[in-house]
């Protein structure tokens, strides 16, 4: 029996395919999916989107940045984006120091495309998406997929709600990877990838971005058997001898493989695991060096839970380990922290390729070839352009947003014309302003010029003007046989005013 939820049934028994085909209220937004499912306006989203959970906003777990910070890094990945192919081949160090310092909340979506590639497969793949989205799908991954739905980010108002628009879209994204690749299917921890990637950009991209991630960053991770998730997590446990030895002979005296608690870490990327600031921060230097960032990540926490002998004394057996390794200390995983010590793990990408050969021979002398041989993993997003070179029309910048007007009927637009015709015609044309003349000119000021001088006649020859200063000199000049007289002070200082302007200057 359907359950009554504030007087309606309950989303919850109906399929995520009867609700995304049915008519949805163009009106109703994101934030609204949050009522729909108990939550009412007293609780308060943190500024990623979450309502509650261990991955909400706190000020301990982050580090904000000042506004005026912001604006400038802003502008700067703005000119960046509008230059992309040339910042990536001639100041990639540039692009992978502006990604550590965090891109701006404003522009990660974008950006996150750009360094993927996304931007550039989407512009390839025109109409692909909408193809995908428009069939029905593989009746074995639909179930599946509708079942995992709810289970990402619960807390989040994007997911919040059973067959709200955040669940839509991520139905539509799995679903239409499962379509473009049937051979790897759909795998339960391409979920929260899916997720992650929504809550910053619409459907079409996101399912570009997912296609990036696992095809360019973590190939194999998703394949039937996990073949490649097992290689890293040697690859891992090789690296960690290095990074922490002590860490490392802890986990080799108690038999812990790797795969029992690097899983979730790395075919998630962090996503579950950490405080949001902190997934952000990972996520902008994971789509810009490649999967050598959560190769730094893992060996981060490992070193830092079980690095020291006073941590080991609380772990004496299997059991005691993971469980420590299940409930990381706050402190290792907050933003500024573990970025810190993330740039110094002495880790690169050439480490990653030497051990990645090492183990591959060695799984290949213990359990033959490899059943799913994944395509070559690229580190970094210079790696990824560079292997599939992007024309110049393919990183042009699309608006987000393209609002639809309405064309206007002929009645309308006709009754429009006549409007602006009638209003033209009772516009009056301005009248030239007619130059009133002074009635007490200065002496210093030229004569008010007459209003229609006559045209000379052809072939006449024009007479100059006087000019104004000549006209009072010729009057005022005196007779060349009298003697000059003697000027007062009253006449010095108002020799160029006569009386009557003496008068009314004063």
């Amino acid at each position: 029996m359907a359950k009554i939820l504030n007087g309606r049934q309950s989303a919850d028994t109906r399929s995520i395919r009867t609700i995304s085909s049915s008519h949805v209220d163009d009106e109703s937004s994101l934030g609204s999916d949050s009522e729909i499912n108990g939550f009412t306006s007293e609780k308060q989203t943190d500024k990623y989107g979450f309502i509650g959970g261990a991955q909400q906003y706190s000020e301990a777990s982050a580090q904000d940045v000042p506004p005026e910070v912001l604006r400038q890094r802003e502008v700067k990945w703005l000119d960046m984006l509008s230059h992309w192919d040339k910042w990536m081949i001639k100041r990639f160090n540039k692009v992978r120091l502006r990604c550590q310092k965090g891109i701006p909340p404003a522009l990660r979506g974008r950006a996150w495309l750009y360094l993927s590639g996304g931007k550039v497969k989407r512009e390839q793949n025109q109409g692909k998406f909408q193809e995908l989205d428009s069939q029905p799908g593989d009746p074995k991954w639909i179930d599946v997929i509708e079942k995992d739905l709810h289970r990402q980010f619960p807390f989040h108002e994007m997911f919040v709600s059973r067959g709200g628009h955040g669940q839509q879209d991520l139905f539509r994204v799995l679903k239409a990877y499962t379509l473009y690749r049937p051979e790897e299917g759909y795998c339960q921890a391409q979920a929260p990838i899916a997720a992650v990637l929504l809550m910053h950009m619409p459907a079409e991209d996101a399912f570009w971005g997912l296609v990036q991630i696992c095809e360019k960053y973590l190939p194999g991770y998703y394949s039937p058997g996990l073949e490649a998730i097992q290689l890293d997590g040697e690859i891992l446990f090789a690296l960690l001898r290095r990074v922490s030895p002590l860490s490392f002979r802890h986990l080799e005296k108690h038999k812990i493989d790797p795969i029992l608690y690097m899983t979730e870490w790395f075919m998630c990327a962090f996503s579950r695991t950490l405080p949001w600031a902190s997934v952000l921060r990972v996520w902008d230097m994971f789509l810009c060096d490649g999967v050598k960032i959560i190769f730094r990540v893992g060996l981060v926490l490992l070193k830092c839970m079980l690095g020291t002998r006073e941590k080991l004394k609380a772990c004496q057996g299997q059991y005691e380990t993971m469980e420590l390794l299940r409930a990381i200390e706050p402190r290792y995983m907050q933003e500024g922290f573990l970025i810190r010590e993330i740039l110094e793990v002495p880790v690169t990408a050439r480490d990653v390729e030497r051990e990645h050969h090492t183990q591959l021979k060695r799984w290949k002398k213990n359990h033959g070839e490899l059943n799913f041989k994944p395509p070559p993993r690229m580190h970094g997003a210079r790696l990824v352009m560079l292997a599939e070179p992007p024309r110049h029309q393919d990183l042009q910048q699309n608006p987000t947003i393209v609002l639809e007007v309405p064309q206007p009927t002929p009645q309308l637009k006709q009754g429009k014309e006549d409007r602006k015709s009638k209003k033209k015609k009772s516009i009056k044309k301005a009248q030239p302003i007619e130059e009133i003349p002074n009635p007490y000119p200065l002496l210093s000021e030229p004569p008010p010029p007459p209003s229609d001088p006559p045209a000379p006649p052809p072939g006449s020859s024009s007479v100059m003007p006087q000019t104004e200063t000549d006209l009072p000199h010729q009057q005022e000049a005196p007779p060349a046989d009298l003697p000059p007289a003697k000027e007062s002070a009253l006449q010095r200082s108002t020799q160029s005013l006569s009386s009557t302007d003496q008068d009314t200057y004063l």
